[in-house]
């Protein structure tokens, strides 16, 4: 089932997201749920809060990318209750954009590596070093659990330049090529 995407201005994407408890009602379904939603919205990473679930969980789907990138060949990852423990000192900046902040498109700099702790969709507990554009992604995804997004990387003037988008995002004035729950 396509989930709707919460767009900018929703409160579920300023809060810190909650832990999953393995007993969490339906959980595989919102996992099966989250990947078609997102294999839909053409993205390649999607938390839990940007379909209005305020939980420690976000997805990757990179195989979309396997065309011209053959090493992302059936990448699809489940992160529940991630926790990143380490970061590496070498970072780069590279161009995000947000299937939240659609039609928003800037350069973040980020660590080119990092170590997660995270269980997958089986509870099995993982923990493992990831670099380049799986790093990012991840990293991206993450802040979601914080309540934390993108544009919160940028510069004070960055942020000036994007307020009126961000305004008008909030009263619904966007257009989108999946289905969401916009601010009304």
């Amino acid at each position: 089932m396509i989930l709707p995407m919460y767009i900018f201005g929703q409160p579920v994407l300023r809060k810190v997201a909650d832990d999953v408890e393995e007993d969490f009602p339906n959980l595989k379904e919102l996992i099966e749920n989250m990947y078609e939603t997102l294999r839909r919205s053409e993205g390649v990473g999607l938390a839990a809060p940007q379909v209005g679930v305020a939980k420690r969980l976000f997805i990757v789907d990179l195989d979309c990318l396997s065309e011209d990138h053959p090493e992302y060949k059936g990448y699809l990852k489940t992160f529940i209750n991630p926790e990143i423990v380490e970061f590496s000192k070498e970072t780069s900046s590279y161009e995000e954009g947000c299937l939240s902040l659609p039609g928003i498109h800037e350069n973040v700099k980020r660590p080119t590596r990092v170590l997660v702790n995270y269980l997958d969709e089986n509870f099995e507990e993982h923990e493992e070093w990831f670099e380049e554009f799986p790093a990012r992604v991840i990293q991206h995804e993450y802040d979601h659990l914080d309540g934390k997004m993108f544009i919160d990387h940028l510069s004070a003037f960055r942020k000036q330049l994007l307020k009126s988008k961000l305004v008008a995002m909030t009263k619904g004035k966007f257009e989108v090529a999946y289905k969401c729950k916009p601010n009304r």
